[in-house]
């Protein structure tokens, strides 16, 4: 579904990393781990078409993303659920609205009324449904995020530090609903600090740990 080959991107006046390979083949769990400053976000940017690669190709769904419009790239997004460690939410409207934003922005507002009770029910906001943002707490706020990710029904869900701002029992939640999300048949791809999240994720699921370190992505030892 997603595949990058040979690719590298260079930063300002260095080279963040280089001949990179990976593909996000459906049902397949990924972290990506890695120092500070590696690269991790800009790599996760690559893989849902957010930046273009300075070398190699990155394909999204059999696409060559430097041959893709700009609509061919946000139809692509829409089978791509995104979530960011600092999600942003539109705090003048309830969270039922804004986990709905990616349906009622793409004209899908026959598909809101079915699935978003069920949605906030399964990410456990049933009864924070009527709450604006402000209110929720960090938790929360990260099952929203990934309510409004999945609402689309994508293929691939991405998730960056999602579990970074919060404490272990709602770690534990997300990761989940992250595994639930996988047996669903769902690539995820999680980019993640923590260790005690992916040994408790391998617990679970099948999962390929990768590090990102030196300019390369590597398999990462079996210690984890």
């Amino acid at each position: 579904m997603i595949e990058l080959r040979d690719v590298a991107y260079t930063y300002g006046r260095g080279e963040l990393f280089a001949g990179i390979n990976l593909t996000l083949a459906p049902g397949s769990f990924h972290f990506l781990t890695g120092p500070s400053g590696a690269g991790k976000t800009t790599f996760l940017k690559l893989c849902y078409g957010e930046l273009i690669s300075t070398h190699g190709t990155v394909s999204l769904f059999g696409k060559d993303v430097r041959d893709m419009t700009r609509d061919d790239v946000a139809l692509s997004r829409r089978r791509i659920g995104v979530v960011h460690q600092d999600c942003q939410f539109l705090d003048h409207l309830p969270v039922s609205e804004n986990v709905a934003l990616p349906l009622t922005a793409s004209g899908r507002h026959a598909e809101i009324e079915p699935n978003l009770s069920d949605l906030l029910g399964w990410v456990g906001l049933s009864g924070q449904a009527a709450q604006r943002p402000p209110q929720l707490s960090g938790g929360e706020r990260q099952r929203a995020a990934l309510a409004r990710a999945v609402i689309t029904s994508p293929d691939v869900i991405i998730a960056d530090e999602p579990t970074g701002n919060i404490d272990w029992e709602m770690s534990q939640r997300l990761l989940t609903l992250l595994v639930e999300l996988n047996r669903m048949g769902k690539a995820v791809m999680v980019a993640t600090h923590d260790l005690n999240l992916i040994r408790a994720a391998k617990a679970q699921v099948q999962a390929r740990v990768l590090r990102l370190k030196d300019r390369q992505l590597q398999a990462a030892g079996a210690d984890l």
